[in-house]
């Protein structure tokens, strides 16, 4: 008698990537000793725990509707569902006694794992309105890719844990290589498409991905290189930080009022002054600090970049001039990826889970655009100018109707490229990332046009 085929076998290579995914994020976890899952590295942020069992509780509610699953935990489901963003000032005043134990999350999780896999692989009939979402993978991508986002999510929140709370597999390196002089370098006028055909066959896609846009892009300049710490830091000594002239009134009323002096991610030394023009500034890797590395990127919010740039006299690129300097080519032609078609590689980027920090910005030649444009994808993903917004025909999903949704609300702009801990799946031409402009924890850097 032959064996019993997986009721979803052609899809049995998403079914190897969601294992895949899962042991990406359960060895994430296992950075943590028992007594830092309650804490809250990131005051807008949910405390640790609550990512231990959002990752299972969000794969059930998408998926076990369609595999015909009732619940028996809705409470866990309901507590796990949803991380917070809180846009104007608000944050999140629960205790760790709020929160189940560390064992009782793990179990929940086991079981929430155990009981999706049986039914994904002996699932027949699915209600005839998701049906067809899950058959054709969808569902599943969603799934993947979510876990992944948050890989990336666990990996910055860690990042501001303090040191003794974690457990270092490394220790971070001083680097000492000089930077790259940054120089421009001009775009020929042309063509960007944003997003994706609806029309199939297409790839996977996040709803804010379809909707193809063609967008005329002017001649313009680019940094050849990302805004490196060193360059950083002379706008930083220059006083960019102490002149309200550079930064919108929204975006200094944020710096005032929550004593933003510097990069999140740089610290002086012990006994040093910020006003000291040669102080000793440290960065703040992973798992523990080095002198800044003047060639790597500097990480920021959209609104210390935006000052920056107003400083030099110049501008955060569109979502559409970013397109064009990185995938757009003097023949018309555009790439799947600024090197080329071809699939990415460790040689192209420090992305995909390669490094715990960033790495010089011209570290990677292989990965430049055909204008020469470098760093493009990860080490930082890079801000734009442009505000997050929905594509021509924009259509929610319809079993997640405020993923992007939620955030066309002129308080997010619009982010692309990836960060070492982005997956290579993400890497796709048109993904989309989002933020608040007074968000300074994510792994973000960006460089400066001239039109």
């Amino acid at each position: 008698m032959a064996a019993p085929q997986p009721a979803l076998k052609t899809q049995s290579d998403l079914l190897s990537r969601m294992d895949e995914a899962r042991v990406r994020t359960d060895a994430l976890f296992r950075l943590l000793p028992p007594n830092s899952y309650y804490e809250r590295p990131i005051p807008e942020r949910h405390r640790l725990i609550f990512y231990l069992g959002h990752l299972e509780a969000f794969d059930w509610n998408l998926l076990s509707g369609p595999l015909g699953l009732k619940s028996n935990q809705g409470e866990y489901d309901k507590l796990f569902a949803f991380g917070i963003d809180p846009v104007d000032g608000g944050l999140p005043s629960d205790m760790p006694k709020d929160w189940p134990s560390i064992a009782r999350v793990e179990q929940y999780n086991r079981d929430i794992r155990t009981r999706l896999d049986g039914a994904l692989h002996n699932a027949r009939t699915a209600p005839a309105d998701l049906d067809g979402a899950l058959a054709d993978g969808t569902l599943l991508n969603v799934a993947i890719e979510h876990r992944l986002m948050h890989a990336e999510t666990i990996a910055y929140l860690f990042h501001n844990l303090a040191f003794e709370k974690k457990q270092a597999p490394s220790y971070p390196r001083a680097d000492t290589r000089s930077a790259p002089a940054q120089h421009q370098l001009k775009i020929p006028e042309g063509t960007a498409t944003l997003g994706m055909s609806k029309t199939p066959p297409h790839l996977f896609g996040w709803d804010n991905e379809f909707g193809d846009q063609v967008i005329y892009v002017p001649e313009f300049s680019i940094d050849a290189y990302p805004v490196k710490n060193g360059e950083y830091l002379k706008f930083l000594q220059s006083g960019g930080y102490q002149d309200a002239r550079y930064w919108k009134a929204e975006d200094w009323e944020w710096r005032r009022r929550a004593g933003i002096e510097h990069p999140h991610f740089w610290s002086l030394k012990a006994g040093e002054r910020t006003g000291d023009l040669n102080a000793r500034w440290q960065y703040r890797g992973m798992f523990g600090p080095i002198p800044l590395p003047m060639s790597w990127p500097v990480w920021v919010s959209h609104a210390e970049a935006s000052a920056f740039a107003k400083w030099a006299g110049k501008k955060l690129p569109s979502e559409a001039q970013w397109h064009r300097a990185a995938y757009g080519t003097s023949e018309g032609i555009e790439r799947a990826y600024p090197w080329g078609d071809s699939a990415p590689e460790p040689a192209h980027g420090n992305f995909h889970h390669q490094n715990w920090d960033a790495t010089p910005v011209d570290g990677h030649p292989q990965g430049a655009s055909a204008f020469g444009v470098f760093d493009l994808l990860g080490n930082g993903w890079e801000w734009t100018s442009s505000e997050f917004s929905p594509l021509p025909g924009f259509e929610r999903f319809a079993f997640y109707p405020g993923y992007s949704a939620n955030f066309f609300d002129g308080k997010h702009f619009v982010m692309k490229g990836g960060s070492a801990r982005t997956d290579a799946c993400m890497l796709r031409r048109t993904f989309r990332n989002w933020f608040q402009p007074h968000y300074p924890y994510v792994y973000s850097k960006f460089r400066c046009v001239e039109e």
